[in-house]
């Protein structure tokens, strides 16, 4: 089944959460596709892993580009026994036909509430360039790649200034004794003044660092009382 993808989604504000990067039109396919439309299909949409669906939608297994190769890997090989025996996986998918035989199950997923840290750190960890996205349900709602997680780091540095202010410098200090001031440039923000409470300068770092898209922050403030 395939549903066809849509222009890709402008990230407005600061996300927090898969669901405000995610790509919501996948394409997909049934447990019966075959080899070949498996493919065609990567080859048509430029993506590298299907999901594989059940009837009614559940994520059930996905089938990547490296789950593919093994068919041509070993076409005109006769491995060895050492190495049928350290990679039976591969010489069964290389004899698969399709997305039930050749999918990596279960499929590793995410859900559209995880935060933008927790898919990168799935991603790092299982060494995966993509992941569905489901509900309590195990239905498909999305798909999240790398280069979702990245679009955070396209706000303007207009858009991070006003947040860091916003969010951070105006909760943090909101009487301070000099004018705090909020500069970003390519997507580092560096933050100067005076302020009463010098034990806030740290978090008021922590803080401005969290926003999405914030590259890095160069904190000069000072307290009040520093010598």
């Amino acid at each position: 089944m395939t549903v066809r993808p849509g222009e890709e989604e402008t990230v407005y504000g600061s996300p927090q959460r898969v669901r405000d990067v995610m790509t919501r039109a996948v394409v997909a396919v049934g447990r019966d596709a075959l080899f070949k439309d498996m493919v065609e299909r990567m080859t048509q949409w430029k993506v590298s892993a299907l999901p594989v669906l059940t009837g009614d939608g559940r994520v059930i297994g996905v089938v990547s580009e490296a789950d593919l190769l093994p068919k041509e890997e070993f076409r005109d090989s006769d491995p060895d026994r050492l190495t049928q025996l350290r990679r039976l996986a591969d010489l069964a998918r290389a004899g698969a036909v399709n997305a039930e035989e050749l999918m990596s199950t279960p499929a590793v997923t995410v859900h559209a509430d995880a935060t933008l840290a927790e898919a990168s750190r799935i991603m790092a960890l299982r060494h995966v360039k993509r992941l569905p996205v489901v509900n309590a349900e195990g239905l498909l709602e999305g798909v999240v790649s790398r280069s979702d997680l990245l679009k955070v780091f396209l706000r303007s540095d207009d858009e991070l200034a006003d947040e860091i202010r916003r969010d951070v410098l105006d909760v943090l200090f909101p009487a301070p004794v000099e004018p705090v001031h909020i500069t970003v440039t390519d997507g580092v923000a560096t933050l100067t003044g005076r302020v009463p409470d010098g034990t806030r300068i740290p978090l008021a770092a922590r803080m401005a660092r969290g926003v999405e898209g914030v590259v890095e922050v160069d904190c000069r403030l000072t307290a009040a009382d520093a010598r």
